[in-house]
């Protein structure tokens, strides 16, 4: 039996440790890349002139391009500390994930027990790609806190608690920032939606233990409350823009830059891994595509190849994609679709998934993206291997955890959000490792899930 004294001492030094960890990651591998200075540019322009908008050739234009969760975290930091601090910005998302920490062992305490709930702690403390992305200035750690926040409080409402209501709100003002912050924060919204309209369903039938107006009244609050905050900023790109755009564009473009339609659902004809993100995708426009880089799967035939190597050749002239060049890349992925639409609606996909899933998380790090290859230097070798092999333990841990837990309220609830997420994920032509992290409370929960006796939950 532990004494009240030794359970402190616990949570005192698992927290310190957390912290160091992620002190760590700011001290030795700070990332500010080019989406961090586009999202500071907003806040600064915020800011000063009261313009939400970006900097052009010394011209400030108002953009849609991006929400305005993070730019507003941005500002406040920079109002704090000086406009461009970085440091303090890396600083204050290291107490939000320690703050994620927190969450998760809440979630997992309520869930299971307080000894699974020290399991979830250690194992979210001591994440490398939590600790990682704490100190890279995007907004993913935000993301992920309240993803939790959201979780948490709605496993909360779910159980006999007698303030409900202010749960259910809290639920939906998480989910909100969640949105503000990223548009497929959305994803959590459906989740918990879906969530409590088939727990009104088993109610109906006469399965559930929650009566119908309590189910009502939180779905209801949460929608509300998800939906609200994002109001102001609809308003404001239909009254200055003259564009109806509740969340930012599928594709980041602002209101006079054309989507490249075309060329994206060609890219979604052969993409199934992050290393073609890195060396293709992310190229255009702007720079040059490497046809060499193009795995074999891009081509149905000699002909075809043909084809495919004339287009990129013409965006190579003046590496940028006009609506004549779109247009062919149209035609040429409805060719492809038409010919193998199993592997563009079903393979295809499930193969992002996977990636995402299941590669190395070493995005941010100097590391070769080909790491199979094994020619990269050796330190960072190591580095790809052994990210690779932690996020295979995690994510197996997970697994087993979810088959070993008793059949409990809410976890249905977490094994909904990853399902709904991960498909989302495989619709998307950029298959990049970070959008996956989203769960990983609900992977750490789960995987701490796996030490729970069976007296426990």
């Amino acid at each position: 039996m532990q004494t009240r004294d030794s359970k402190q001492r616990f949570w005192f030094w698992a927290s310190l440790a957390a912290l160091a960890f992620r002190l760590f990651f700011v001290w030795r591998f700070p990332a500010v890349v080019d989406d961090s200075r586009l999202y500071a540019n907003i806040a600064e322009n915020w800011m000063r002139h009261g313009v939400y908008g970006i900097t052009n050739s010394g011209v400030i234009m108002p953009t849609l391009s991006r929400l305005p969760g993070y730019p507003a975290f941005l500002a406040a930091v920079f109002a704090l500390c000086g406009i461009g601090n970085f440091r303090a910005v890396l600083l204050a998302q290291v107490l939000f994930d320690l703050g994620t920490c927190w969450l998760i062992a809440d979630l997992a305490c309520r869930m299971f027990s307080p000894r699974v709930a020290k399991v979830a702690f250690l194992l979210a403390a001591f994440c490398p790609f939590l600790a990682n992305y704490a100190a890279t200035a995007l907004t993913e750690t935000l993301e992920i806190f309240f993803t939790a926040l959201a979780l948490d409080l709605a496993i909360r409402g779910l159980g006999p608690a007698c303030r409900a209501q202010l749960l259910w709100i809290g639920c939906g003002l998480s989910i909100a920032a969640a949105i503000l912050l990223r548009p497929d924060g959305g994803i959590l919204l459906i989740a918990i939606g879906g969530y409590l309209i088939w727990l009104l369903l088993r109610t109906l039938i006469g399965m559930g233990t929650l009566r119908t107006p309590a189910i009502l009244q939180a779905g209801i609050l949460v929608g509300l409350c998800a939906i609200a905050p994002l109001i102001p900023w609809t308003w404001r790109n239909l009254h200055y823009l003259h564009r109806f755009q509740p969340l930012a564009p599928r594709y980041a473009n602002d209101s006079d830059e054309p989507p490249m339609l075309g060329f994206n659902r060609w890219v979604k004809t052969w993409m199934a891994e992050y290393v073609s993100v890195e060396e293709i995708y992310w190229n255009v426009p702007g720079q040059e595509i490497d046809a060499s880089r193009l795995p074999s799967r891009a081509f149905d035939s000699p002909q075809q190849r043909e084809q495919t190597l004339r287009l990129i050749a013409d965006y190579n002239r003046d590496h940028d994609v006009s609506s004549e060049l779109d247009a062919r890349f149209a035609r040429l992925a409805a060719e492809r679709i038409h010919h193998a639409p199993l592997r563009y609606y079903l393979w295809l996909p499930a193969l992002r998934i996977a990636d995402m899933w299941l590669r190395p998380r070493t995005e941010l790090f100097p590391s070769d993206p080909r790491w199979w290859e094994f020619n990269d230097d050796r330190k960072w070798l190591a580095v790809s291997l052994a990210f690779g092999m932690i996020n295979l333990i995690y994510v197996g841990m997970a697994v087993a955890g979810w088959v070993r837990a008793p059949a409990i309220p809410g976890l249905g609830l977490l094994v909904l959000f990853v399902v709904i997420r991960s498909l989302f994920l495989g619709t998307l032509e950029n298959p990049e490792p970070r959008y996956t992290l989203e769960c990983f409370p609900v992977v750490i929960v789960l995987a701490a899930a796996w030490f729970c006796r069976k007296t426990e939950g």
